[in-house]
Protein backbone atom coordinates (compact mmCIF):
# COMPACT_ATOMS: atom_id res chain seq x y z
CA UNK A 1 0.00 0.00 0.00
CA UNK A 2 0.97 3.59 -0.63
CA UNK A 3 2.35 5.57 2.43
CA UNK A 4 0.61 8.98 2.23
CA UNK A 5 3.47 10.89 0.36
CA UNK A 6 4.41 8.66 -2.69
CA UNK A 7 -0.08 9.06 -2.90
CA UNK A 8 0.34 12.62 -2.75
CA UNK A 9 2.97 13.10 -5.11
CA UNK A 10 1.29 10.56 -7.67
CA UNK A 11 -1.88 12.52 -7.36
CA UNK A 12 0.17 15.46 -8.29
CA UNK A 13 1.49 14.03 -11.19
CA UNK A 14 -1.57 13.48 -12.55
CA UNK A 15 -3.33 16.92 -11.62
CA UNK A 16 -0.82 18.83 -12.09
CA UNK A 17 -0.70 18.68 -15.90
CA UNK A 18 -4.40 19.68 -15.82
CA UNK A 19 -3.26 23.11 -15.41
CA UNK A 20 -1.76 23.86 -19.24
CA UNK A 21 -5.69 23.36 -19.92
CA UNK A 22 -6.60 26.34 -17.64
CA UNK A 23 -6.93 30.00 -20.22
CA UNK A 24 -3.54 31.52 -20.14
CA UNK A 25 -5.30 34.70 -19.30
CA UNK A 26 -6.09 32.91 -15.94
CA UNK A 27 -2.93 31.88 -15.43
CA UNK A 28 -0.89 35.34 -15.97
CA UNK A 29 -3.92 36.69 -13.72
CA UNK A 30 -3.26 34.20 -10.74
CA UNK A 31 0.29 34.13 -11.21
CA UNK A 32 1.06 38.16 -11.72
CA UNK A 33 -0.90 38.75 -8.74
CA UNK A 34 0.73 35.95 -6.60
CA UNK A 35 4.44 37.22 -7.95
CA UNK A 36 4.10 40.80 -7.04
CA UNK A 37 2.17 40.38 -3.84
CA UNK A 38 4.72 37.77 -2.65
CA UNK A 39 8.06 39.62 -4.02
CA UNK A 40 6.69 43.13 -3.07
CA UNK A 41 9.49 43.96 -0.77
CA UNK A 42 12.14 43.06 -3.13
CA UNK A 43 10.38 44.42 -5.67
CA UNK A 44 10.30 48.06 -4.41
CA UNK A 45 13.88 47.19 -3.43
CA UNK A 46 15.62 46.82 -7.01
CA UNK A 47 16.46 43.14 -6.43
CA UNK A 48 14.48 42.07 -9.83
CA UNK A 49 15.79 45.38 -11.96
CA UNK A 50 18.21 42.79 -13.81
CA UNK A 51 14.99 41.95 -15.52
CA UNK A 52 14.11 44.93 -16.84
CA UNK A 53 13.84 45.41 -20.45
CA UNK A 54 14.80 41.03 -20.32
CA UNK A 55 12.61 38.18 -20.56
CA UNK A 56 13.03 34.97 -18.52
CA UNK A 57 11.56 31.85 -19.82
CA UNK A 58 10.20 29.67 -17.23
CA UNK A 59 9.46 26.10 -19.03
CA UNK A 60 8.39 22.91 -16.99
CA UNK A 61 8.42 20.17 -19.79
CA UNK A 62 6.30 18.02 -17.37
CA UNK A 63 3.61 19.94 -17.32
CA UNK A 64 3.65 21.56 -21.20
CA UNK A 65 4.00 25.04 -19.32
CA UNK A 66 6.01 28.04 -20.27
CA UNK A 67 5.96 31.33 -18.96
CA UNK A 68 7.60 34.27 -20.26
CA UNK A 69 8.68 37.08 -17.30
CA UNK A 70 9.95 40.58 -17.80
CA UNK A 71 10.04 43.54 -15.17
CA UNK A 72 7.62 46.66 -16.06
CA UNK A 73 6.96 49.90 -14.25
CA UNK A 74 3.93 48.25 -12.77
CA UNK A 75 6.27 44.92 -11.30
CA UNK A 76 6.81 41.75 -12.88
CA UNK A 77 4.43 40.72 -16.15
CA UNK A 78 3.83 37.44 -17.60
CA UNK A 79 3.58 36.75 -21.33
CA UNK A 80 2.02 33.67 -22.89
CA UNK A 81 5.33 34.30 -25.47
CA UNK A 82 8.09 36.24 -26.15
CA UNK A 83 11.97 36.57 -27.02
CA UNK A 84 13.54 35.14 -23.97
CA UNK A 85 16.95 36.01 -23.26
CA UNK A 86 16.87 33.31 -21.01
CA UNK A 87 15.27 30.03 -20.62
CA UNK A 88 15.02 28.35 -17.12
CA UNK A 89 13.80 24.63 -17.55
CA UNK A 90 13.40 21.77 -15.54
CA UNK A 91 10.30 19.39 -14.07
CA UNK A 92 7.72 20.66 -11.16
CA UNK A 93 9.77 18.47 -8.71
CA UNK A 94 13.01 20.18 -9.33
CA UNK A 95 11.23 23.96 -8.89
CA UNK A 96 9.22 22.54 -5.74
CA UNK A 97 12.81 21.68 -4.13
CA UNK A 98 14.15 24.82 -5.45
CA UNK A 99 11.78 26.86 -4.11
CA UNK A 100 11.34 24.98 -0.74
CA UNK A 101 14.75 25.20 -0.21
CA UNK A 102 14.97 21.21 0.19
CA UNK A 103 18.05 20.91 -2.52
CA UNK A 104 20.64 23.40 -2.88
CA UNK A 105 20.36 25.52 -6.57
CA UNK A 106 23.82 24.75 -7.65
CA UNK A 107 23.04 20.85 -7.37
CA UNK A 108 19.97 20.90 -9.40
CA UNK A 109 21.93 22.89 -12.04
CA UNK A 110 24.83 20.89 -12.11
CA UNK A 111 23.16 17.65 -11.95
CA UNK A 112 21.08 18.94 -14.96
CA UNK A 113 17.85 19.06 -13.38
CA UNK A 114 17.50 22.17 -14.08
CA UNK A 115 19.36 24.32 -17.07
CA UNK A 116 19.91 27.37 -18.72
CA UNK A 117 19.81 28.42 -21.67
CA UNK A 118 20.59 31.93 -23.33
CA UNK A 119 22.01 34.41 -21.69
CA UNK A 120 23.63 32.11 -18.92
CA UNK A 121 24.69 35.49 -17.08
CA UNK A 122 21.53 36.33 -16.86
CA UNK A 123 20.24 33.41 -15.69
CA UNK A 124 23.05 32.81 -12.60
CA UNK A 125 22.34 36.29 -11.91
CA UNK A 126 18.49 35.07 -11.61
CA UNK A 127 19.38 31.84 -10.06
CA UNK A 128 21.38 33.78 -7.15
CA UNK A 129 18.61 36.37 -6.82
CA UNK A 130 16.12 33.72 -6.25
CA UNK A 131 18.07 31.72 -4.08
CA UNK A 132 19.08 35.09 -1.70
CA UNK A 133 15.49 35.80 -0.95
CA UNK A 134 13.97 34.96 2.35
CA UNK A 135 11.18 32.94 2.40
CA UNK A 136 10.07 35.85 4.80
CA UNK A 137 8.71 37.20 1.81
CA UNK A 138 5.97 34.32 1.45
CA UNK A 139 2.86 34.56 3.43
CA UNK A 140 3.44 31.90 6.32
CA UNK A 141 0.75 29.69 5.36
CA UNK A 142 2.49 29.67 1.71
CA UNK A 143 5.96 28.77 3.04
CA UNK A 144 4.72 26.43 5.87
CA UNK A 145 3.09 24.51 2.80
CA UNK A 146 6.05 24.96 0.35
CA UNK A 147 8.01 23.56 2.80
CA UNK A 148 6.28 20.70 3.93
CA UNK A 149 5.25 19.85 0.11
CA UNK A 150 9.69 19.88 -0.48
CA UNK A 151 10.29 17.80 2.79
CA UNK A 152 7.80 15.15 1.12
CA UNK A 153 9.23 14.94 -1.90
CA UNK A 154 13.29 15.17 -0.33
CA UNK A 155 12.65 12.20 1.78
Amino acid sequence: MLNRKKWLLKGADRVLPLVRRVPFAVQRLALQQALNRCLADPLRDGEFEVLRGRWLCLRIPDLGLSWFLTLTREGLRIAERANAHVTISGNWREFLLLASRQEDPDTLFFRRRLVIEGDTELGLALKNLIDSLDPDVLPVWLWRNLERAGKGLAA
